[in-house]
């Protein structure tokens, strides 16, 4: 049976401004969850757009889903293509063999460091994503992603345990 209890706190109110630093760590916590939904919100979708299909995977465009949909009986896994599987594995392939070597990388230059190397290859894999020609080059943006999300996966929820004290210590 679980007992519980309640105590008086001898706060009350307390004296906390928004200082630019408060903003600036709320924004890093932001931005370290939305690179992790930036995969799943984009990627799912486009790899159902039949002008990426087109574009990049015409053999799976191809394929006609009236046919292909009756025989699965889903809307999920339609499509049977090493290479469109390939794109879609690479960033969390890439992002969790990442995760382990950032660990490294954060313990010998700092949690700093560490998140700009991590945001330096997510843009770096954003912007070789959007200018891809051929999906080669979608494969390799995707893998760079991946890195910028093993390096984020493990510094900036550590540089948000370190500031949290200093938010509430210090302001």
């Amino acid at each position: 049976m679980a007992v519980g209890f309640s105590s008086i706190s001898d706060f009350g109110e307390h004296n906390g401004r928004i200082t630019l630093y408060v903003i600036l760590s709320c924004m890093m916590a932001a931005m370290g969850g939305v690179i992790f939904g930036y995969d799943i919100g984009i990627s799912g979708g486009v790899t159902s757009m039949d002008s990426f299909l087109k574009m990049f995977f015409p053999e799976v465009f191809r394929v006609d889903k009236n046919t292909l949909s009756l025989r699965l009986g889903s809307n999920y896994c339609q499509y049977d293509n090493q290479l469109l599987t390939a794109f879609t594995s690479s960033l969390y392939v890439s992002g969790f063999f990442t995760s382990f070597l950032a660990s490294y990388v954060t313990g010998a230059f700092g949690r700093k460091p560490s998140i700009i190397a991590g945001g330096a290859a997510f843009f770096a894999g954003s912007i070789l994503g959007g200018a891809a020609v051929n999906v080669y080059m979608l494969i390799v943006g995707r893998l760079l992603l991946g890195v910028g999300v093993g390096f984020a996966n493990q510094s900036v929820p550590l540089y948000l345990s370190d500031s949290d004290p200093l938010l509430v210590s210090v302001y």
